[in-house]
């Protein structure tokens, strides 16, 4: 595979892990739990990063939104302090994601802008850095969601509704295992581009050494060829 395929490759990825991760920002369902009846679901109560919503089985929806950051605590001192440290980490997982898109498009072989090879290649593996922060960003910020709600549930102390994980989770974990693939192949790409540049150096230089060692021989020869007298003397040679 081409240096210059596998860097759309690995754009493509961190893109779309980026676009995944941005996705589940806005989205609802984080954590859900239902109250079934004996028929029907009788009510659905889900919530996010912003809200928390309870949906009857008629399909009326009761939102309330979470105090603002300067009124929810601390990490460890409230159950709900925790929503600082996602909102934080998904953002700057979006904002990672975001720059590292333009240094990439910038930096990658395919377009016509950034200077130099070399510097292209500088670019393109700041890009594929700024992919995997973003990744970890993201994974992190998720994975401290889900071990807040696992272990609620399995806590016997909580009696508060208990929740499940939500589909924004898993989108999320998708999201930001791409983005941290995609992110990686375009820092590998320096090592690559690096040890392709050694390669025809080597070689451009062995051909450059081969054609002058070819060429002494021609030359010598050619100086210490005897050269032909001629044959055909003038009658006042003589005289």
């Amino acid at each position: 595979m081409s240096h210059m395929a596998s860097e759309i490759i690995a754009f493509v990825l961190a893109v779309s892990g980026w676009v995944l991760v941005s996705s589940t920002l806005p989205t609802d369902y984080w954590k859900v739990s239902t109250i079934d009846g004996t028929v029907i679901t009788t009510a659905t109560f889900w919530s996010n990063l912003w809200k928390t919503c309870v949906t009857d089985s008629t399909g009326v929806s009761n939102c309330k939104d979470f105090p603002s950051m300067l009124a929810l605590e601390g990490l460890f001192t409230n159950a709900k302090g925790f929503i600082q440290a996602c909102r934080g980490l998904l953002i700057a997982a979006v904002s990672l994601g975001f720059f590292g898109s333009i240094f990439a498009l910038v930096g990658m072989k395919c377009t016509k802008i950034g200077g130099t090879d070399n510097q292209k290649m500088k670019i393109t593996a700041f890009s594929g850095l700024l992919y995997v922060l973003s990744g970890l960003c993201a994974m992190t910020g998720i994975s401290l969601y889900a071990h807040n709600i696992t272990s609620q549930f399995f806590d016997p102390t909580v009696l508060e509704q208990k929740y499940e994980l939500g589909a924004a989770l898993f989108i999320g974990w998708g999201g930001s295992s791409l983005t941290v693939i995609g992110g990686a192949i375009l820092c590998f790409s320096l090592n690559d581009s690096l040890r392709e540049s050694r390669i025809h150096y080597s070689y451009n230089g062995v051909t450059s050494v081969r054609s002058a060692r070819t060429r002494l021989p021609d030359e010598s020869n050619s100086c210490n060829a005897p050269r032909d007298l001629p044959r055909h003397f003038d009658k006042n040679a003589y005289v």
